[in-house]
């Protein structure tokens, strides 16, 4: 039996590579973008500007293993796929939506405090 020490950096390790599964860039986008219905695959590849068909199929599949997302296969012609989704994940609407509205009450001050640590950068080099 593992030590107390030993299962909570396991659970810690379990927990960390889940958040890096959910909360990078293109699962919160792609989840932003599936909050309100379904949608099919090129209809997300055309909402999220910049990603390409290899990362947008990572994601989903890294999303539908988590159980966050479901895919349904339409056998309509022609045959397309659609992706939803499930309720697990929407309960991850709620923080997605907090962390959203945090980067657009704190973008300006966030811009503000790149371009003091920038000009502070470039002092420090022009110094040297």
């Amino acid at each position: 039996m593992p030590s107390p020490d030993n299962s909570q950096q396991h659970n810690a390790c379990h927990t960390r590579f889940l958040l890096d599964q959910i909360a990078d860039k293109w699962s919160v986008l792609v989840l932003n973008v599936l909050c309100e219905n379904p949608l099919r695959f090129n209809e997300i590849k055309r909402r999220l500007d910049g990603i390409t068909q290899k990362a947008l199929t990572q994601c989903l599949r890294r999303l539908e293993r988590n159980g966050i997302v479901e895919r349904r296969v339409i056998t309509a012609s022609p045959v397309a796929v659609e992706y939803r989704i499930t309720p697990l994940g929407h309960t991850l609407k709620e923080p997605f939506q907090a962390l959203c509205l945090w980067t657009v009450k704190y973008l300006p001050q966030v811009e503000l405090a790149r371009q003091a640590f920038d000009q502070k950068q470039f002092e420090q080099e022009t110094t040297l």
